[in-house]
């Protein structure tokens, strides 16, 4: 594939100037693109235009890391170190779209573990921001050969999320001492049913994704604000559900 190829791929999946895109992406889910992360950042900038604005995640944190026999021991199913967010460039969890695009020199940063990178109209507003403003304002979600679960937004409405489901995710005092919040995320439980593939079924079906595939990536691009929001409804409406339990605690 070649950036003529992503471009037209993109288009007729909906993509037009002037969007603001939340954008996640893996590149081995292409196959074989010339040129490789920096066609497909190319293809992105020439489809959007300098009216729209591309925001990628550019968090400082590691990919989830292996778990020990002690770490399966206290409980964890998930273990995520936090780096150094003063390193514009520290190595992190991103795929190489997400990195190479990062350190563009037309691209802005922000600040924080959960900072993005953006370009386009208004890149410092958007830096600044997380991925608010393109919720806020209308904007879409492109999700280049992944799915939902690496919807970055879909954590924006979790401050609705019942504490007794937070409490499952919560290890105990001796992993938490362990692993100190200020160096590390951990978790100690996995909801059965991946809760976040049922509001990507419900988008789905009210008619919110458009999909596609371009070489060999299936793509979805999704208004963000009305899938999120199909989220924060069922936490609101029925938690249980959602999440697999049959009670709390």
């Amino acid at each position: 594939m070649n950036q003529p190829d992503i471009a037209a791929g993109l288009r007729a999946l909906g993509v037009r100037p002037g969007m603001m895109l939340e954008v996640h992406s893996a590149l081995s889910a292409f196959g074989h693109v010339e040129g490789g992360a920096d066609t497909l950042i190319e293809a992105l900038m020439e489809v959007v235009g300098k009216d729209g604005a591309i925001v990628m995640p550019s968090f400082t944190i590691s990919t989830a890391l292996p778990l020990t026999d002690e770490d399966k021991r206290l409980g964890l199913t998930l273990k995520i170190k936090i780096l150094d967010e003063k390193d514009r460039h520290t190595d992190n969890g991103l795929g190489i779209i997400a990195k190479t695009f990062r350190d563009r020199a037309d691209t802005v940063t922000g600040q924080g573990m959960f900072r993005v990178s953006a370009w386009g109209k208004d890149a410092g507003l958007h830096a600044a921001s997380g991925f608010g403003r393109v919720i806020d304002g209308g904007g879409y979600a492109l999700l280049l050969g992944v799915d939902i679960y690496r919807l970055s937004a879909m954590h924006y409405v979790e401050d609705v999320l019942p504490k007794e489901i937070r409490r499952k995710f919560m290890p105990g005092e001796e992993a938490r001492a362990k692993y100190p919040e200020n160096r590390w995320m951990i978790e100690a439980w996995s909801p059965e049913g991946r809760p976040w593939y049922k509001i990507q079924e419900a988008a789905y079906q009210a008619g919110l994704v458009r999909d596609g595939v371009i070489g060999a990536a299936k793509c979805m691009l999704l208004q963000v604000k009305p899938v999120i929001e199909l989220y924060r409804k069922a936490l609101l409406e029925n938690p249980l559900e959602l999440y697999g339990l049959t009670e709390m605690g």
